[in-house]
């Protein structure tokens, strides 16, 4: 497979057609997807205001495969000191891994953001970085206020994932679907209107 930045110089060539260099921003999304591979692609959508016709906006590709690599960079950093630390742990014979695992690597069913790898619309509001960023911070020992997911600073409670209880914000994070949705309809952009604004008539009905 090739690299991420092989896509995301892909994203950026204005010379190749725009479904060739939106595809090119779904790999980096396989690659590297903080919030799981829907939620993240639904998240850049709007972050980034990709419209529902790509030729309205090309450059929205381009800010989205950035706010990804952005993203990407901190988290390499912080997976290099992890993985030098590991080492160093098995040369002195700990081979058994630390808990918490890293947010990278934990059971998505088992940790906070179960919320939205099922329901792919409540990832957190917060751009790729600053979640990389937070995630990296609660790794590292920092007792960060709010909630473990999303760092909305309102009331926890505690829900069940059917694997573990997980402490999550009040009335943001459901681990069922409140809006049945196909993966198709948000893959195609039927939430986003053409100026790259949501669509205010979707879901119909």
């Amino acid at each position: 497979m090739t690299s991420f930045l092989t896509h995301r110089a892909r994203v950026h060539d204005a010379r190749l057609p725009l479904r060739r260099r939106h595809s090119a921003l779904r790999t980096c999304i396989t690659l590297f997807a903080p919030y799981g591979f829907r939620a993240t692609y639904h998240h850049l959508t709007l972050s980034a205001a990709i419209p529902r016709r790509l030729e309205a906006d090309p450059d929205a590709l381009v800010r989205a495969v950035e706010e990804l690599y952005e993203a990407r960079v901190l988290w390499l950093a912080q997976a290099e000191e992890y993985v030098a630390q590991r080492r160093a742990e098995k040369w002195a014979g700990r081979r058994a891994v630390a808990n918490p695992r890293p947010w990278w690597l934990r059971i998505r069913w088992e940790g906070p953001d179960r919320a939205w790898y099922e329901d792919p619309f409540r990832h957190p509001s917060l751009r790729l970085s600053e979640y990389v960023r937070r995630q990296n911070a609660i790794l590292d020992g920092a007792d960060l206020p709010g909630c473990p997911a999303c760092g909305d600073e309102g009331p926890l409670e505690p829900y069940s994932t059917g694997h573990a209880w997980v402490e999550l914000c009040r009335g943001w994070h459901r681990i069922v679907p409140e809006i049945p949705y196909g993966w198709n309809e948000i893959w195609q952009r039927a939430h986003m209107s053409d100026d790259g604004m949501p669509n205010s008539h979707w879901p119909a009905g």
